[in-house]
């Protein structure tokens, strides 16, 4: 979808489901705000073997643009999705959303999809509001990705994130250039064996111990 291009919606809903009508109402009011080009509802109980196609396990289960997105969502946090989908950017608050549902799978699916979104995932380290819980799961989904093509790409902006201020994300950045096994990353490597925090000083060097060199001190 191209940027400022109006998304469309799909929504899954169930008979008894108590948060579904809100995500439906906050739906059709961008509708007629002009906001959303159309929106399609499916009723999960009528209609399993979509939801089964479409991976659904809940309701409300809401699809903006390219964001599959579970649970109850705010009005405010659903044109926010609108808003994302319509810019065509948001990559990295989506993969927060569905590392915040258990959704490490999909994470990894869509970044294999779409490797360019690797990059999105791999920001959210340089923020000091990215939880621990956040920074594990992403450590997770880097490994899934461990010598795969997507990882190997991703080498310049891990590159760049050894050069943060914060020293876990130093750290994990040194840690996942070892994982891509490429040897390009050895001169970043190196750098860190200077660093001032001893964590990522060990971390260097057993970097450089995965890609084959001996340190030089």
């Amino acid at each position: 979808m191209s940027p400022h291009q109006l998304p469309s919606a799909l929504l899954f809903v169930s008979p008894g489901c108590p948060h579904c009508p809100a995500v439906l109402g906050s739906l059709a009011r961008l509708i007629k705000d002009g906001r959303l080009a159309g929106l399609e509802v499916v009723n999960l109980s009528a209609d399993p073997e979509r939801g089964r196609e479409m991976g659904v396990r809940g309701v409300p289960w809401t699809r903006i643009g390219p964001f599959e997105l579970v649970g109850n969502l705010s009005a405010a946090e659903i044109a926010e999705w609108v808003e994302y989908a319509a810019r065509g950017d948001g990559w990295s608050a989506y993969y927060v959303h569905l590392l915040e549902n258990r959704r490490l799978e999909e994470v990894v699916r869509r970044i294999r999809d779409c490797p360019s979104t690797f990059s999105d995932l791999l920001a959210l380290l340089a923020g000091e509001e990215t939880s621990m819980a956040t920074r594990v799961a992403i450590s997770a989904v880097v490994e899934e990705l461990s010598g795969t093509e997507a990882l190997d790409e991703a080498v310049p902006d891990l590159e760049q994130l050894t050069l943060s201020e914060l020293a876990q994300t130093r750290a994990d950045a040194c840690h996942f250039l070892g994982l891509s096994g490429n040897r390009q990353a050895l001169p970043a490597v190196r750098r860190l064996l200077e660093d001032e925090h001893p964590d990522v000083r060990e971390i260097a060097l057993e970097t450089l111990a995965i890609l084959g060199e001996a340190p030089t001190r």
